[in-house]
């Protein structure tokens, strides 16, 4: 088993959604900006960090384009098969690694998710670092800006503001111990739990995962208007 002063670092991309709010007729994950499909920068962007082992892209069952994709043949991707939920594909994808590799129950599992391309190996280099001898793990997230509101039902109308102070908006990677996380969702899964995030399924297990403070242009693209941010974004960076 390896020491918690010298893991290895492993990913997982959950890949199989259909994206239904980008209303395009491909997932969102295989839009293209700039010439490249989104799913193939997301990768490129794991890959290229020289820390991250290799990266397991959770698939539906009927994907019929991750094979024009040419990281799809890269030596260190492994490709499985995603669930009916985020969370099953994420476990998915975990066993997968737990069937293939060598890793451990210490080692460190990052979750990204497929439309969040503008992630930048800074980000990367400041997850890794902050949490490198923290037993559990943690996450990405930026602080909320502006006030929030939280909703009565469904008619919403205003049950309370909370205090902006202590709420941070989650973003990817979530890294974790791969044994913390595996056990986390098959537990949170088996009780039927609604499970949003990684995390979420990692503090109904007990835990408290850390915040990372984040960048704001880390960005999930959900909508059309997400996909134009995302290309001015990237060719921003790209141009620095």
């Amino acid at each position: 088993m390896n020491s918690q002063s010298n893991p290895k670092y492993w990913a997982v991309v959950p890949a199989a959604g259909s994206g239904q709010r980008m209303r395009a007729e491909v997932a969102k994950q295989y839009l293209q900006i700039n010439g490249k499909p989104i799913l193939q920068i997301t990768l490129e962007t794991l890959l290229n960090h020289s820390s991250i082992e290799q990266v397991v892209v959770c698939l539906a069952s009927d994907d019929q384009h991750w094979t024009s994709l040419p990281c799809a043949e890269h030596a260190r991707i492994i490709s499985a098969t995603g669930g009916a939920s985020r969370a099953q594909s994420v476990l998915n994808g975990l066993l997968a690694l737990s069937s293939t590799t060598s890793i451990c129950n210490e080692d460190w599992v990052l979750v990204h998710d497929a439309a969040r391309p503008c992630l930048d190996q800074h980000m990367l280099d400041k997850l890794l670092e902050e949490l490198v001898d923290d037993p559990v793990g943690g996450l990405l997230a930026i602080p909320a800006k502006d006030t929030l509101k939280y909703a009565c039902g469904t008619d919403q109308r205003i049950e309370r503001t909370l205090d902006r102070a202590r709420v941070w908006q989650a973003q990817t990677p979530q890294m974790f111990r791969f044994g913390v996380l595996r056990d986390a969702l098959q537990r949170a899964l088996e009780a039927g739990l609604e499970i949003t995030d990684e995390s979420f399924a990692v503090e109904q297990a007990g835990y408290q995962p850390m915040l990372i403070e984040g960048d704001a242009l880390n960005i999930k693209v959900t909508t059309p208007e997400d996909l134009q941010i995302a290309q001015k974004i990237l060719e921003t960076n790209s141009s620095n």
